[in-house]
């Protein structure tokens, strides 16, 4: 397996947080040579307009858009030339692009603290991060003009989120199409970790995309991000259940959002974060 990594600096909520230097910081950390990598540079994803959009809800909606067809091109670039996209953000709107690029029918493996399932007005900040999920899966924001959701919600599985604790959380959780199933992190520690990710990569044949927001795991072992859950995975457990997806066969290509890097400010948490990643990731 051979990996490209592309770089997409998208931060949804327009301000220049400190996931949009995330991919610095893995670079920074050694991670093209840890996967012995391609480098498939940057895609310009950045979000400079931080007004919401009456339409949508949806923070710079025309830059999302914009940004997101640019991913798409680089993602379908280094596909097109046999390798693996790895794709670094920013935060988890770039999954929008991923799957404008992605063949139809490609299944999604969304690890995450929160189910990302808002609206553009159901949600109090009206970041693409929160709802890309919901736009993905045909229930928020309709940004593409499209006939048929980007992803069936039937091809993803949510797994690593926590519990509501509050009433907006309530109520996104209560969006959340009844068609995905969804493995919380305490239901995840309770079955082991290894065995969920060799369940999952085992229960189907077609392709899937994984997606990895660190906030998945937590904040105790990675507290550089921006919105952090506690209860949620150690590193063995991220390890643990991403590897039998990687080798599973039917992998397309990874996504990693939200390591905050203005949170590490001597890269101590991006270094580990490496490890992991070319642990689950190299042959």
């Amino acid at each position: 397996m051979r990996w490209t990594v592309l770089d997409a600096a998208l931060d949804s909520s327009g301000r220049s947080r400190g996931e949009e230097r995330g991919p610095r910081a893995l670079r920074a950390a050694g991670l093209l040579a840890a996967l012995d990598a391609d480098d498939g540079g940057a895609v310009d994803a950045g979000i400079d307009d931080a007004t919401r959009d009456p339409a949508t809800g949806l923070i710079g909606a025309e830059r999302v858009r914009r940004a997101s067809r640019a991913i798409a091109a680089g993602v379908t670039a280094v596909r097109a030339a046999g390798r693996h996209p790895l794709v670094l953000g920013g935060d988890c709107t770039i999954l929008l692009g991923v799957f404008l690029a992605l063949p139809p029918g490609s299944g999604l493996w969304f690890l995450d603290g929160h189910p990302d399932f808002q609206d553009g007005f159901g949600s109090a900040t009206g970041e693409g991060a929160d709802m890309e999920l919901s736009i993905l899966t045909g229930h928020g924001p309709d940004l593409f003009d499209r006939a048929a959701p980007l992803v069936a919600p039937e091809l993803v599985r949510l797994v690593g989120h926590r519990p509501p604790r509050d009433e907006e959380a309530r109520r996104e959780a209560d969006r959340v199409d009844p068609q995905i199933p969804q493995l919380p992190a305490a239901e995840l520690r309770r079955r082991g970790a290894g065995a969920v990710g060799r369940e999952l990569a085992a229960e189907g044949a077609g392709p899937a995309w994984l997606h990895l927001d660190v906030d998945v795991l937590d904040p105790r072992v990675l507290p550089a991000v921006t919105y952090p859950e506690p209860d949620g995975l150690d590193w063995a457990d991220l390890l643990a259940l991403t590897t039998p997806l990687v080798r599973s066969g039917r992998l397309l290509g990874m996504s990693v959002a939200d390591l905050d890097a203005d949170g590490d400010p001597d890269g101590r948490y991006a270094r580990r974060l490496v490890e992991v990643l070319a642990a689950a990731l190299s042959p």
